[in-house]
């Protein structure tokens, strides 16, 4: 729990759990008085600033509004500083989250979404409120429905025509996994949306949009095709970032807000202890540590590539990082046998082990080859999403990162199954040794 959390514990009768951030005003996960789970969201400087008898009447609209596609209001109070509304609790992700992870959405998702949407802005505008703040941070998906919060309380009055080209905005979005679509005031390109769900896309764009009814009904006319999502658009990486990725990996992972910051922590803790359990394993077994690493990092270099010409590329740039890492592992070779001269004395065969620790390390996290622990961190993303991966992973990397560490202070070093190799790099480590002692 945050300190703001910790140093605000209730609003009204209901007891704070938790800061979920929030686009249109802080938004806290709390428990009311039966220990049900509900979200709190204490209003934004502009609509807190509307007249108490404004507040109280769209609050009670808020609550007749009926849609599985719009979060349920449950409770709400105008006159308190600063006034609040209670919703049921959605255990879902915004959607900018879930095209940022999986890439843009098409055929049967992107459909459900359209029309879930759709439907719950008929049902906010049937009780003569509006949206006024609808995008990808206020639309989170459970289960591949869409359900709409913050909706109501909209201080611009500007009424159903800008909820709709919102919608329209939103939909593009999903489709292309351009957020500037949704956050731009502009009209989108929409040729890159479904065939069929362009006309309807392109009345609500316009100056004189249809109804969210006459939308929805538009879109459920529409057939919503295969769920598959779209093959992945090449994105050219940043000089010295490693090779072109895809459009869903180049874009933003982890997405905004305090869950997206949560996730981001697991995800980079995942990523340390596999690299921790890589280096470990390259100290208690240099030569199988090593040559798994280095498969690993193709590995990962490979998959975020497109096409062979590229993935050959991948190899190449593999290939490249090999002598990187030769010198960062000579360097802390040399820096051990060095302090011979110091009369500090370090058995070779662990000089040799250390070092190829050292290569490891650099072969993962070296300046300027970095692509492969991004690509790690993203896929350990997608666990830190769901708590029971979550839970699973990290107390299998944790024991195996303990393990890896205690093997590596603890076990003798071994080239297994190249024994000659070990015994000739450890007379030259000797040699050197008795050179400068």
């Amino acid at each position: 729990m945050s300190g703001e959390t910790r140093q605000l514990r209730q609003i009204g009768p209901y007891r704070l759990l938790a800061r979920l951030g929030g686009p249109t005003g802080t938004v806290y996960r709390a428990a009311d008085p039966g220990g049900r789970d509900v979200a709190i969201r204490v209003l934004a400087d502009g609509a807190a600033a509307l007249p108490p008898e404004r507040l109280h009447r769209d609050i009670e609209r808020m609550r007749r509004v009926q849609s599985p596609y719009a979060v349920d209001v449950l409770d709400g109070d105008a006159a308190a500083d600063p006034p609040y509304v209670v919703s049921r609790f959605v255990p879902g992700r915004a959607l900018a989250d879930v095209v940022a992870e999986q890439g843009p959405l098409r055929g049967a998702a992107l459909h459900r979404l359209a029309l879930g949407m759709a439907k719950a802005l008929a049902a906010v505008h049937e009780t003569g409120l509006t949206h006024g703040a609808l995008g990808p941070d206020t639309v989170l998906v459970i289960d591949g429905a869409p359900v709409i919060i913050d909706y109501g309380l909209n201080p611009h009055d500007e009424g159903a025509a800008r909820d709709l080209r919102a919608w329209a905005r939103t939909v593009v979005f999903a489709a292309t996994g351009d957020r500037g679509v949704a956050d731009a005031d502009a009209i989108p390109d929409v040729a890159d949306v479904p065939d069929g769900l362009r006309p309807v896309l392109t009345a609500a764009l316009s100056a004189r949009p249809p109804s969210a009814a006459e939308a929805a009904d538009a879109v459920a006319a529409v057939d919503a095709g295969p769920s598959a999502p779209p093959p992945p658009i090449p994105v050219p990486a940043a000089a010295g970032q490693g090779p072109v990725i895809s459009a869903p990996a180049a874009a933003t992972v982890f997405g905004s807000g305090h869950a997206a910051s949560v996730v981001r922590g697991w995800a980079r803790l995942l990523s340390a202890m596999i690299v921790v359990v890589a280096v470990g394993l390259a100290i208690t077994l240099p030569l199988a540590g090593t040559l798994l690493s280095a498969a690993a990092v193709t590995a990962l270099r490979w998959s975020a590539a497109l096409g062979v010409r590229r993935r050959l590329l991948a190899l190449v740039r593999t290939a490249a990082t090999l002598p990187y890492a030769a010198v960062f592992a000579l360097g802390v070779g040399g820096g051990m046998v060095a302090l011979s001269a110091l009369r500090v004395e370090i058995d070779p065969l662990e000089v040799c082990a250390f070092a190829a620790g050292a290569g490891v390390c650099a072969l993962w996290t070296a300046p300027g080859v970095t692509a492969p622990y991004r690509q790690l961190e993203r896929r350990c993303a997608a666990v830190a999403r769901s708590p029971r991966r979550l839970a699973l992973a990290g107390v299998a990397l944790g024991m195996l990162a303990f393990l890896a560490v205690v093997g590596a202070i603890s076990l003798t070093p071994s080239f297994a199954p190249m024994y000659g190799l070990q015994t000739s790099l450890e007379n030259t480590v000797g040699r050197l040794q008795a050179a400068l002692h």
